[in-house]
């Protein structure tokens, strides 16, 4: 078992990823699929890899899913690429999904919202501690949705919880990010979830957000990696020619209806040859039109 600490340090450098989740034709897991997209995606410098995150479509798994999606991806990355898991939902079920993560072999848990009910930042935090106490892997709490915490919260769950060592900012409140930054120090790694991080991606370096997770890396890894490095050196060249030719004409496309900041996602694994099938309902997959307009952002970057 990886100790929290050590998780802490593996994610507080590098780039990280969501890989999508392989559904065949008719919607079914595929863990062949899977597999080989975790074999092809694991030699690209990802520093870690979330099997079952938002981009791997988390909500729409059943529990049986779940176990074979994180067993076939501590199965397939073991000893290449560490694996975390994502939880989330109610809280004895989080509590359930991340006890099965820590028995599969799975590094560590990404805490994802409690979904449907708003609830107070209190409720919110006894939520987090719940999940924490229960498991001794790591945690990284995902602030995202209606699922927010501020830091008087966040310094409570830092003295109950050791094992909480990360803290992902899914919002882009910035006034919040620097208070918790301040406050917290160096006890948590810092994470940007913003979907499409890369836009996002300097600012939150400024800000003391060293890491992101990377959708994109899901099907154009090396333009991925390169602007990371690109951030880490303060590229500008580098940083506003990718802006320009790709991310910003993709959030384009992905803002067109709701739910594509992952439809997209498997649209470009699909468009370089790594079709991981459909996206599960309630989310829908690209018109064709889309598709091509995709296409040839890709083309642009990936040659």
């Amino acid at each position: 078992m990886t100790a929290p600490q050590e998780l802490k340090q593996i994610v507080s450098d590098g780039l990280l990823s969501f890989p999508v989740t392989d559904f065949d034709a008719i919607g079914d897991f595929n863990a062949r699929g899977y597999a080989e997209r975790l074999e092809w995606l694991a030699p690209f410098g990802a520093t870690a890899l979330f099997a079952a995150g938002g981009t791997g479509e988390f909500f729409s798994l059943t529990p049986q899913d779940y176990s074979a999606v994180i067993k076939t991806a501590v199965d397939t990355c073991a000893g290449k690429v560490p694996i975390l898991a994502g939880a989330g939902g109610p809280t004895r079920l989080a509590i359930e999904y991340a006890k099965e993560a820590e028995r599969l072999g799975a590094k560590g848990v990404l805490l994802m919202p409690h979904y449907l009910t708003e609830a107070s930042l209190d409720g919110i935090a006894a939520h987090v501690e719940q999940v924490c106490k229960a498991v001794n892997i790591g945690v990284i709490v995902y602030n995202r949705a209606n699922s927010k915490l501020g830091a008087d919260q966040l310094e409570r769950l830092a003295e109950n919880c050791p094992n909480l060592i990360g803290f992902k900012d899914g919002v882009g409140d910035i006034e919040r990010m620097v208070q918790i930054r301040r406050r917290m120090g160096d006890r948590f790694s810092y994470l940007g979830g913003l979907p499409t991080a890369e836009v996002y991606a300097a600012a939150y370096r400024a800000l003391g957000v060293p890491v992101y997770s990377s959708a994109v890396f899901n099907f154009i890894p090396k333009t991925a990696m390169k602007f990371y490095r690109a951030v880490c050196n303060n590229d500008q060249e580098t940083i506003g020619h990718l802006l320009d030719t790709f991310f910003l004409p993709y959030l384009e496309i992905r803002n067109r209806r709701a739910g594509y900041a992952v439809s997209i996602v498997k649209a470009g694994a699909r468009l370089v040859g790594r079709d991981a099938g459909p996206v599960r309902a309630p989310l829908t997959d690209l018109l064709p039109d889309e598709l091509a307009a995709l296409d040839a952002l890709i083309k642009k970057v990936e040659g």
